[in-house]
């Protein structure tokens, strides 16, 4: 083809492609606004400038329904909430002649999820640009725009429609709800097409808290018993309001009153035509004031065990309510309203009746019958004639979700099982396990995951997790275990409390048929005597037996034996959960059988750290060696002291003198959880630490005199000019490059901490007992610095190019010996991260993870690094400072030996 007429083929390509495209808009895009929104706002000109302040929030939630054809809201999603959320975003807003009317461009989002489509994953979400006008007078707006997705067969295609809103008032109040449709602006026989989609949003602008002002808190007491002690505000591990109810899913079990027979309409908080009667409440937090202590909740009441993340947003089992906290009872009010006038479709939905009335507090003592964080209770406030009436419903929180709180000094657990679990239980003969260690009631090895068996057979699994020890709360939060408080008397057994949790497989509790693999719940607390000198631990427990309030059996055996910590290999936990009801009791179940594997941490740190600190002193004592041997060497060869690379030798001195500078045990075990892994090895720190110091000290001399008779070789004759110019050209060369990778580290601390940033906001709903820690840019130098030392070959190779020396400068057992040392660390990481040793916990000594890079990478690359550099120095020393180069840059400089007298 003549390349002439490759111009004209490409520009009837591009005027076919434009006219297919416009073709297709064409039929969809609506002329005007006029025609579809003129009946709801009429519009106006509009004014170029953008409003600094928007008359509409920057940003509403609000959930839909229909829309099916287009919408899959069964497709998974990554993000916590509702699957039929949406999100209308403000993104300019403009005046225009009319008063109280603006135009408005805004983005309509519906929840990011995923669906398969040929095979292959699409974005099943959707967001429409929208254009139009909002009246401030009448609340109503009216907008449309274009949006895009996928067809059937996988192409693009593009989609129109109008959003029209009512009820976007000024001031708001807990009643106040917006709500509207998303129509399709196609033709019903276009693909484009969608059914009308209706949605409500909860209201933000002006919002007034009107059922829970300080004049209508009075209304929540006179029908209740007095409230128990609570733990205030002040005193929670988080010390804000807002942090109530701040995860994304808050969920709790609904306890119902002794008379209530569930099946009854009475018992139920909602409407008894959705056919189940719930057994849990959620709590999800719509907005909060830190300031006035006031905020906006979903109250959910969901049909299941467990608060499903990804579930539909239902009207019909959900109530919004808005909540305040009263200081002279320690506790949250609440008062919530139902949604009403609600078909098949969110257009009509509003809402009121607003009788029911929550409470929730922190309670100050826990027991066998409850160790909840927050308990609470369900009423309403009409009169049992009236509609929608129900019974008083307690309810309390699944787990111990406000993490930390049993650090807070004022709670207390109260013991009432103690002298039964004494007189249940025989005593264990002290004289078979003498001379046997166990571990203590606060070590981490307390808490255990179990398997369950019965009749030998499994049946499910589970964990035991200590809650007290004595009059102190386990902490969960230490991943090392639970600091022992000083005044602690471990003579005798001690008090300790437990929380159990065990999913056995359906009918693994009453019967011997587990081939189903449904799962059931076994739940109980329990409490009794631990004896760490024999390892063995007896409790009564008390487990809950379904949704009726105070529906405890607490007539149940729970044993435990611990093997001894100081065997080298330890055997199984062993233990059992028995009943001691009649055979013939409904509530008597077969003998449980519990087994798990024994692991004991603190030991395991012990016997590691006892080899670490011997590998200390090791290498230290090897330093001392290696260094003695340069310093024969530059006794018997004089002459070869000024061609040794001062700044070598100050990385050296440096690293021996810091550990000695910085306190040894603040350096390694600065929080008293660590320290008390310390005090129960047997004091062994005390004496090593001196001798580390001791070793380290003569290290650190012998590199010093070392450096001290190079510096006064060079400065004691004036013919060694020469090499203080090639040394200072080492510096040259060697600080940049050191400036630049510290640079580099600082730049790797702040993405490493941003990155981790976005996945705990990511992350946020979920709740863990272990709390994230951001790098710390100290500790990422330090590392560094680590690295710098292990390259201290690195100026030596410089100056030997500069000065192109072949004298045998280095003794081979200095920089073969220290490479050694140096390296000997990574090859241990390797080892230890392929033995299953813990995370690392601040207990390492040799090989510290914060004073090196360490990673199964470095480990490898830091070696090889070392070992090169090493080689290029004998070959250095063998054929010329300048043996990598070609011959003609070998010989630019020549070197004439100049006679030292050695002051040594």
């Amino acid at each position: 083809m003549n390349s002439s007429a490759l111009p004209w083929c490409f520009m009837l390509f591009f005027l076919s492609i434009t006219f297919t495209f416009n073709s297709f808009s064409s039929s969809a895009t609506p002329d005007t606004y006029y025609d579809h929104c003129s009946s709801t706002v009429l519009g106006s000109s509009s004014k170029e400038v953008r409003l600094a302040k928007f008359p509409l929030p920057r940003t509403h939630k609000g959930y839909y329904t229909g829309g099916d054809n287009l919408l899959n809201q069964n497709s998974y999603s990554y993000y916590p909430g509702f699957s039929n959320s949406i999100f209308l975003r403000t993104k300019a807003v403009y005046g225009t002649d009319v008063i109280g009317l603006f135009k408005v461009e805004l983005v309509l989002a519906f929840q990011v999820g995923e669906t398969y489509r040929e095979q292959r994953p699409r974005r099943s979400s959707i967001t429409f640009e929208l254009n139009g006008f909002y009246s401030e007078t009448s609340g109503k707006l009216c907008v449309f725009g274009p949006a895009s997705t996928y067809s059937k067969d996988g192409g693009l295609l593009k989609l129109f429609g109008v959003l029209k809103l009512y009820n976007l008032t000024k001031s708001t109040n807990v009643t106040s709800l917006i709500s509207g449709t998303l129509e399709s602006l196609s033709s019903d026989n276009e693909e484009a097409h969608f059914d009308t989609i209706s949605m409500l949003f909860l209201p933000q602008m002006n919002y007034t808290y009107t059922y829970v002002s300080e004049d209508s808190k009075d209304r929540f007491y006179g029908i209740d018993d007095p409230v128990p002690q609570s733990l205030s505000l002040s005193s929670l591990p988080t010390q804000t309001f807002c942090s109530i109810v701040s995860e994304a899913v808050n969920q709790f079990n609904l306890k119902y009153s002794k008379g209530c027979n569930i099946s009854e309409k009475k018992c139920n908080p909602l409407d008894k035509g959705l056919g189940y009667v719930p057994s849990i409440m959620s709590l999800s937090e719509i907005d909060c004031s830190e300031k006035e202590e006031r905020m906006r909740v979903l109250v959910e009441f969901p049909n299941g065990s467990y608060v499903n993340y990804y579930q539909s947003f239902n009207p019909n089992m959900t109530l919004i309510g808005e909540g305040s906290w009263d200081e002279s009872k320690n506790q949250l009010l609440i008062v919530a309203c139902r949604f009403l006038g609600m078909t098949q479709s969110f257009a009509d939905a509003h809402l009121g009746d607003c009788s029911m009335k929550l409470s929730l507090r922190f309670p100050k003592v826990w027991s066998i019958k409850g160790a909840s964080s927050i308990v609470g209770q369900v009423w309403s406030n009409k009169t049992q004639n009236e509609f929608g009436y129900f019974d008083k419903i307690m309810f309390q929180s699944a787990r111990d979700r406000m993490g930390g709180i049993s650090d807070v000094s004022s709670l207390k657990y109260e013991y009432t099982k103690i002298d039964l679990a004494s007189k249940s239980c025989p005593k264990p003969d002290k004289s078979k396990t003498k001379g046997k260690l166990f571990p203590t009631g606060f070590s981490y090895d307390m808490r255990v995951d179990m398997s369950v068996k019965k009749s030998k057979e499994e049946v499910g699994w589970g964990y035991f997790v200590p809650i007290s020890v004595g009059e102190e709360f386990y902490q969960l939060s230490n991943s090392i275990g639970s600091e022992e408080p000083s005044n602690f008397n471990t003579s005798g057994p001690v008090s300790i409390s437990y929380n159990i949790d065990l999913t056995l497989y359906m009918g693994g509790l009453h019967s011997s048929n587990t081939s189903s693999r449904s799962y059931d719940r076994f739940e109980a607390l329990a409490e009794g005597l631990y004896d760490d000198e024999t390892g063995s631990l007896c409790m009564i427990g008390c487990r809950n037996i379904g949704s009726i309030n105070d529906s405890l059996d607490c007539e149940i055996l729970v044993k435990l034996q611990f093997p001894p910590k100081n065997k080298r290999n330890a055997d199984r936990i062993k233990g059992s959960i028995n009943s001691t009801r009649e055979k013939s009791d409904p509530l008597y179940f077969e003998l449980i059988d519990l087994s798990a594997n024994a692991y004991y941490s603190d030991e395991a740190s012990i016997w590691r750290m006892d080899a670490e600190i011997i590998m200390v002193l090791i290498s230290t004592t090897l330093s001392c060696v290696f260094v003695g041997l340069q310093l024969f060497h530059v006794k018997r060869h004089p002459d070869v002291l000024p061609l040794t690379s001062l700044v070598m030798l100050s990385i050296l001195t440096l690293g021996h003198m810091i550990p000695l500078v910085l306190n040894f045990e603040a350096l390694f075990f600065q929080h008293s959880s660590r320290r008390s892994l310390l005090y129960r090895s047997g004091g062994w720190i005390e004496a090593n630490e001196v001798i580390v110091r001791v070793v380290g000290m003569v290290a650190f001399l012998f590199q010093f005199r070392l450096l001290l008779i190079t510096w006064s070789a060079r400065r004691g004759n004036g013919n060694q000019k020469g090499t203080w110019v090639s040394e200072k050209k080492v510096l040259f060369v060697v600080l940049p490059l050191y400036a630049a990778g510290a640079l580099v580290a600082v730049m790797a601390n702040w993405g490493d901490n941003n990155e981790s940033d976005a996945v705990m906001v990511s992350s946020s709903f979920t709740s863990s007992l272990t709390s994230y820690k951001p790098h710390s840019l100290w500790g990422d130098l330090k590392s560094y610095a680590g690295l710098v030392l292990d390259g201290f070959l690195l100026p030596q190779i410089l100056l030997n190019m500069l000065w192109n020396s072949r004298e045998r400068t280095l003794s081979f057992g200095f920089y073969i010996g220290n490479t050694f040392v140096r390296l000997l660390p990574h090859a241990y990481d390797l080892y230890r991260a392929h033995n299953n040793f813990h995370h690392y916990d601040g207990s390492y000594i040799y090989a510290n993870p914060g004073a090196d890079f360490y990673s199964s990478a470095w480990d490898v690359v830091i070696p090889l690094g070392g070992l090169l550099f090493a080689l290029i120095i004998y070959l250095q020393q063998k054929f010329g400072g300048r043996f990598i180069f070609p011959r003609r840059f070998r010989e630019s400089e020549v070197y004439e030996k100049v006679p030292v007298v050695s002051d040594a």
